[in-house]
């Protein structure tokens, strides 16, 4: 066991890190979390509910699959699941269908099932399903892993897509009553409550090894002693931190693990003028197309006349000069096409937007991680217990829901057991 008078310092107020310190500050350790926002949850973005009508997210939005963790967590602070219901529809340059599966689609999971040896997806689509007659199918499944995923079919793993797809469990996809907000509130309250001391505005600079104790230094001037660390923020800031050298000798591994982008943009209308259009779009969902902002999504069946747009993927660097009000204008413009309406008439029913490319936030830099062929190597040597620097995070979750809320809850909970453990 660990020794429960430690002092371990959490670099990051995301799932991940409050959830390790809550663990943590149970057993008994003292715990300081230093988070570089002004506001817990990283990735969880909650908005004000007066702005869009409810508790909307401007960042993580669904529970997906069966997310153990999550659920348990959210059955403990009483929070309550809306499941996903409804049609998808998609906008094929000309007009408006239902979505339908493709005719290749059996043949499609009996190679996933066949597959022994991982390859890339492009791979995968250039070995399998080359010839013309399977263009949609590459396209829908390039845009798959793009734009859920966040990801570049050239790189991403077709055995942890497998995983995700064909394993993924029976659980239909589903929304917290109260956005992922209110179950971070509960969390940092419930840490709190524990003893632990969260700092936000603390922008770690540098950590060293100095005695047999850990040295954490922030960007303010502030300087923090303790036993154990463990660093929760996303990937690509890892490399903006001085690290001591065993930390740092395990950066190469981030290079094997993906790590996507994603552009969120979220228009409230004064009505919901969509279920106007002629075509029978009154239970619609999601709605593809190949526009600039290509996925949008409704609230049903709640009622509320917001739409959400979403980019996600290597292609959202197209749009990288784009502040927030030009990615509203972008997304302005796609509803326009979709619909085949002038883009004046949906600007009169606007009532409130918001947008969010998160590459361009210092403190996450991107969206989500997601798997290479090398990953799960990758994730072995970053996960280690060695030394006084741990890694923790969604990227280093093993399991089938990688880049998740769930797999930072996860991973943030087996690094606070390895400690605990004396590992």
């Amino acid at each position: 066991m660990s020794d429960p008078s430690e002092h371990i310092v959490i670099v990051g107020a995301g799932a991940a890190g409050l959830m390790a310190a809550r663990e943590l500050a149970r057993a008994g350790s003292k715990v300081t979390i230093l988070e570089a926002r002004q506001r817990c949850g990283g990735r969880i973005h909650p908005l004000p509910a007066s702005q869009f009508g409810y508790a909307a997210d401007g960042g993580a939005e669904f529970v997906h699959g069966e997310a153990p963790v999550t659920r348990a967590l959210l059955r403990e602070a009483g929070l309550s699941l809306q499941e996903m219901e409804g049609e998808q529809w998609r906008f094929d340059g000309t007009k408006l269908t239902r979505e339908r599966d493709d005719p290749h689609e059996a043949e499609l999971q009996a190679k996933l099932a066949d597959l022994k040896d991982d390859l890339t997806v492009a791979d995968f689509l250039r070995r399998h399903f080359a010839g013309d007659n399977y263009a949609p199918l590459r396209h829908s499944i390039e845009r798959m892993v793009e734009g859920y995923d966040a990801a570049d079919p050239e790189r991403a793993s077709t055995l942890a897509l497998r995983a995700e797809w064909m394993d993924g469990g029976h659980a239909p996809q589903a929304r917290i009553e109260g956005g992922y907000g209110a179950m971070i509130d509960f969390l940092a309250a419930d840490c709190r409550r524990q003893g632990v001391t969260i700092r936000l505005g603390s922008v770690v600079s540098a950590i060293a090894e100095e005695g047999g104790a850990v040295i954490v230094r922030c960007a303010g001037g502030d300087v923090h002693a303790c036993d154990r660390m463990i660093l929760t923020v996303p990937l690509p800031l890892l490399r903006e931190i001085a690290l001591p050298a065993g930390a740092r000798a395990k950066l190469a591994a981030v290079d094997d693990i993906g790590f996507g982008n994603v552009i969120k943009i979220l228009l409230r209308f004064a009505r919901p003028w969509w279920r106007e259009r002629k075509e029978d779009l009154a239970d619609m969902t999601f709605l593809l197309s190949d526009e600039a902002i290509p996925v949008w999504w409704t609230r049903y069946p709640d009622q509320h006349p917001v739409l959400t747009g979403w980019f996600g993927g290597p292609r959202t660097a197209e749009l990288e000069s784009l502040d927030a009000r030009a990615l509203i204008d972008a997304g302005l413009g796609s509803l326009a096409a979709i619909f085949g309406l002038p883009r004046d008439h949906i600007v009169r029913e606007l009532v409130a937007s918001a947008a969010t490319n998160w590459a361009h936030d210092p403190f996450a830099r991107g969206a989500y991680s997601w798997a290479t062929p090398r990953t799960r190597a990758a994730q072995a040597i970053l996960a280690r217990g060695d030394g006084l620097v741990l890694f923790s995070g969604e990227a280093l979750y093993r399991g089938r829901d990688m880049g998740t809320v769930e797999a930072a809850l996860a991973s943030g909970l087996e690094t606070a057991d390895m400690i605990l453990r004396g590992q």
